[in-house]
């Protein structure tokens, strides 16, 4: 497993470039990464069939100045930003065929990621892809499967502003039934580790090591430009 600590300059950037690493890893066997990366500014994420309209309150966004994007994965509207540390790992379907059941697959990362964060505190695998503590999520997880790859991606909140989740959010359309229609504010909480311990365990959990390849960062910007800043795409239901 090789490791990419990278983030780079916009929310659009960063979505990208996962997308352009799993391109890659669908072309090209033989390695498999774990990604972390903090955002420098909030932003508002859509999963990638999230109706806008219905999940982000966008007003309190535009006069927060906050932009909103759509990701290339799955799940639910989150809100990301300093205090969020965000994680990806791409996984190769040639080596583990096995996770082409995508049931397989969340079992496989989550396993992971648990084991990795309860050496910070007592941590549950809660819903589809919820990591939670005393039924309280602190992290939001997705994925994307390729003809050959799989990225599998999500949020640790460990110092995020939870008020400002409960303002740039309406209530989710679908929700796990251990939420009990509680609230952002009553749902969520931030992870007791600061985001150099985590990044560390992440990197020891997965046994990552530094990246010896070129990364597709023009590949990033093109799709960045040509889609995760297109207005078409953010709106769109698919």
């Amino acid at each position: 497993m090789q490791l990419i600590d990278l983030t780079l300059a916009t929310p659009s950037e960063n979505l990208a470039l996962d997308e352009a690493l799993l391109e890659r890893l669908d072309r090209e066997s033989g390695w498999e990464c774990l990604r972390i990366w903090e955002p420098s500014r909030p932003f508002v994420v859509l999963g990638r069939s999230s109706p806008l309209a219905r999940e982000v309150n966008q007003e309190v966004c535009r006069q927060l100045d906050i932009p909103i994007l759509r990701r290339a994965s799955g799940g639910q509207t989150v809100v990301a930003g300093p205090g969020c540390l965000m994680y990806a790992v791409f996984l190769d379907l040639r080596l583990r065929p096995e996770l082409r059941a995508l049931d397989r697959t969340h079992d496989f990362v989550l396993a992971r990621m648990n084991a990795a964060l309860s050496r910070f505190g007592d941590c549950q695998i809660s819903g589809t892809s919820d990591l939670t503590i005393d039924s309280k999520k602190f992290s939001g997880n997705s994925l994307r499967s390729g003809k050959q790859a799989i990225l599998y991606h999500g949020t640790i909140l460990y110092r995020f502003p939870i008020d400002l989740i409960e303002m740039c959010l309406l209530r989710p359309i679908r929700q796990p039934a251990y939420r009990g229609e509680r609230s952002h504010e009553s749902f969520l909480i931030n992870f007791p580790a600061d985001a150099n311990s985590l990044r560390q365990s992440l990197v020891a959990t997965w046994e990552a090591q530094a990246l010896d390849a070129t990364l597709p960062l023009n590949r990033a910007r093109e799709l960045a430009s040509t889609k995760y800043e297109s207005p078409e795409w953010t709106r769109k239901i698919v």
